[in-house]
């Protein structure tokens, strides 16, 4: 059965910032669609990438067997992100070659997150389109957007039901 912190996924995506791509990594609990762990960089390098997941880390503290799924992109693949991973005793799952529907979760909260918030706005600084992330991501979106998946309900209501009926059993 699918619970919190069994399977999550992760991509990276590009915004525009005044006259310069920033890259946006995020971390998805598969078992409610939360954003767990994002952050933003002004490179492609595997830092950023490996913030987002130990963002994910301190805030959930997941269980070995944790499965971990991504597209090849060279972040995921680093040494430094698969050292972290077998050491955790976490499993990595990597999307096949040129299959952009084995990540369709992640791809799917991007083409929300372009549609709903980043083609309106014309970012001019870091700064700006951080807080504008931090109020889509962690108010909006985690908190009060609902999702079929869930029964129409907001991912972090989603997980709060479920942690009060497994309590309650």
């Amino acid at each position: 059965m699918l619970s919190p912190n069994t399977d999550w996924v992760s991509d990276i995506t590009y915004i525009k910032v005044g006259q310069k791509w920033h890259y946006l990594t995020v971390f998805i609990d598969l078992f409610s669609r939360i954003i767990v762990g994002w952050d933003l960089s002004d490179t492609l390098e595997r830092h950023s990438m490996l913030r987002a997941f130990q963002k994910d880390l301190w805030k959930r503290r997941p269980d070995e067997d944790l499965l971990v799924h991504s597209d090849r992109g060279i972040q995921y693949a680093c040494a430094d992100f698969r050292n972290l991973l077998k050491n955790l005793k976490f499993v990595q799952s990597m999307s096949r070659k040129g299959n952009c529907w084995d990540n369709s979760v992640a791809e799917s909260f991007f083409h929300t997150l372009k549609t709903q918030l980043i083609h309106h706005r014309q970012f001019q600084n870091r700064t700006e389109v951080e807080q504008a992330l931090f109020n889509y991501i962690e108010i909006y979106y985690n908190r009060r957007r609902s999702h079929s998946t869930n029964g129409y309900k907001s991912p972090a209501m989603y997980e709060f039901e479920w942690m009060n009926m497994q309590n309650a059993a």
